[in-house]
């Protein structure tokens, strides 16, 4: 049996503004093999001719979640209530656009000059790239399921927090995964440049799963109120 949506969003307003944070996320989603891609690319060398264009995809993934984004928050109803708080709700919007803001400034700082990956530092850092896109990955299903709760398609709530719960869990791995990288990365013995720059590459990373953890506490905030 599917029950209706909430009645906020009857006949007056069909569609709700919850359904556009689903399309922002595929554009995110879109990104996680655009990132591995461009890593593996990077490692081959770091002059690889389709990297550049690999930058420009996620550019470009960024600049249509922000078109999203923008009109998720222009299309909010104005007087009827949402399923939601929408406090929460903007912030929701808000966490999940700095996933891609920081994917981008992270793919930036690789074609920002070229630089040669240490080999015994391309194992771990393919391993912390594939974590991080572990985190955003899993908050995906973590995303729709919390929105059929609110719509009241989905009844178990422990089912959902449980898939809420394993993308903090991941990214609570990732950042403690960072540490030793970035230190294994500080004390190579090459250019402060290059060192410099692979840090922030690590760091962006990071901020990518941060973020995916940060849209979790906030569904998880939605569906206790």
């Amino acid at each position: 049996m599917r029950f209706l949506r909430l009645p906020m969003f009857g006949l007056l307003t069909p569609t709700s503004p919850l359904d556009g944070l689903i399309d922002h996320y595929q554009k995110i989603h879109a990104c996680v093999d655009l990132i591995r891609e461009s890593l593996e690319c990077y490692l081959s060398g770091g002059t690889c001719r389709e990297f550049q264009e690999l930058v420009e995809q996620v550019d470009k993934l960024e600049n249509e979640a922000d078109k999203i984004k923008r009109s998720i928050r222009n299309k909010m109803p104005r007087r009827l209530l949402m399923p939601v708080d929408k406090t929460l709700f903007l912030n929701y919007t808000s966490a999940q656009d700095n996933i891609l803001d920081a994917a981008q400034e992270a793919v930036s700082w690789l074609a920002m000059r070229a630089v040669e990956v240490p080999t015994e530092l391309q194992k771990p850092m393919v391993l912390f790239i594939d974590e991080v896109m572990t985190t955003v990955t899993m908050l995906g299903p973590a995303l729709e399921s919390t929105i059929r709760f609110i719509y009241v398609e989905e009844l178990d709530r422990s089912a959902v927090k449980d898939k809420l719960r394993t993308v903090r869990r991941q990214k609570d791995k990732v950042f403690k995964a960072k540490g030793p990288l970035i230190s294994a990365i500080y004390n190579q013995d090459r250019d402060f440049k290059d060192i410099y720059q692979l840090i922030h590459f690590i760091q962006r990373m990071d901020d990518m799963s941060h973020s995916a953890g940060n849209c979790a506490e906030i569904l998880r905030a939605m569906i206790a109120k």
